[in-house]
């Protein structure tokens, strides 16, 4: 597979940051490819070291834990919280603004993201399903079910001012989370408030900020086409929120291809180098992104100054037209795209 054997005395010259939806994955099954690829970097390689990497999904739901004894599971190697950076990660860094404030989380099945954010220390967080709850007229089209209302936390909203709304993960009920979005947007935070005190109060209640995790319209499941994303959400929301209003509803994105999130995994990566090493080398290793997604992986890989290396096994479809970014190089799997990042490192 390799030309050449070559013994590194310091730490290696190169690290990767890998996509999973559609590079490693695919739905719930592994792309053959992966196991090798990751064999290959755990030290089955001419430099007979471990080549640093770590997971960068905009995939997310559950906690970093859960998440990753599920993927080490799957794929055969152990994936540390550590090495694993999901959409929502990130929001640790602002948690603690919003610690002891009301903030709406969305996103995932029942509770789910209410405990991640409660890891992160969000204390008092809140679904749209405790909204339902509270008062099942807010959207009188979904009854909730069982499992849905044992899920949820009692609280009195209209008493309850809403300081921020996360949405974590791809909701499941657009319409209930777009009518609650809006309300609480609409009343500063008050859901079922008027809406005209905020326009004709400029000094009353302060409007919830809006954070949305990801921004992908697409991403590839084990369904032969793409499926939507959160960023398809995000549109649907906007569209409907701009009929009502004229304008847009001003919001911070996480996830790729933001710059905030590149510059948090290249953190995470500098640590995971010294986890491994104990110190990070003088020259920092040349990182490798490995994505399927043009408007993600390439995009937001490119303007962090990394190689962008493309696959053929999920977003992306040749058959299509070129990719709307250009990577640095397109591969048919993550084993090539492994192969061919070690192979370039050594003839440099």
């Amino acid at each position: 597979m390799f030309n050449q054997e070559i013994d590194y005395v310091d730490a290696p010259p190169l690290a990767f940051a890998f996509d999973i939806d559609g590079v490693l994955l695919r739905g719930p099954h592994v792309i053959p490819a992966a196991r090798r690829a990751l064999a290959i970097l755990e030290g089955d390689n001419p430099m007979r070291k471990k080549i640093p990497y770590i997971l960068l999904t905009n995939g997310g739901g559950s906690s970093e834990e859960a998440r990753c004894q599920k993927l080490t599971a799957q794929l055969g190697f152990n994936i540390h919280p550590l090495q694993f950076i999901q959409s929502h990660t990130i929001l640790k860094t602002v948690a603690q603004d919003y610690a002891d404030r009301p903030v709406l989380v969305l996103g995932g099945r029942n509770g789910e993201v209410r405990k991640v954010a409660e890891e992160y220390g969000f204390k008092n967080a809140y679904t749209t399903l405790d909204v339902l709850a509270w008062n099942p007229a807010v959207w009188p089209f979904h009854t909730l079910t069982p499992s849905e209302q044992q899920s949820v936390k009692s609280a009195d909203f209209s008493r309850t001012p809403i300081a921020a709304i996360f949405v974590f993960h791809d909701p499941r009920n657009w319409a209930l989370d777009i009518q609650i979005i809006c309300d609480a947007i609409q009343s500063g935070g008050i859901i079922g408030a008027t809406p005209t005190v905020q326009h004709v109060r400029p000094s009353g209640p302060r409007r919830p900020e809006l954070f949305f995790c990801n921004g992908d319209m697409l991403w590839k499941s084990d369904f032969q086409r793409p499926r939507f994303g959160q960023g398809a959400f995000r549109v649907a929301f906007q569209a409907v929120y701009e009929s009502l209003t004229g304008s847009k509803y001003p919001c911070v994105q996480y996830g790729k291809p933001t710059e905030a999130t590149y510059m948090f995994a290249k953190q995470v990566l500098r640590d995971r180098f010294r986890d491994l090493y104990g110190r990070v080398s003088v020259k920092e290793p040349h990182v490798y992104m490995v994505g399927d997604n043009p408007e993600s992986d390439v995009i937001g890989a490119n303007a962090a100054g990394w190689s962008s290396l493309l696959v053929r096994t999920g977003v992306y479809d040749p058959r299509q037209g070129p990719p709307a970014h250009v990577p640095t190089h397109e591969v048919e799997d993550v084993l090539e795209a492994v192969t061919w990042a070690i192979e370039r490192e050594m003839q440099s």
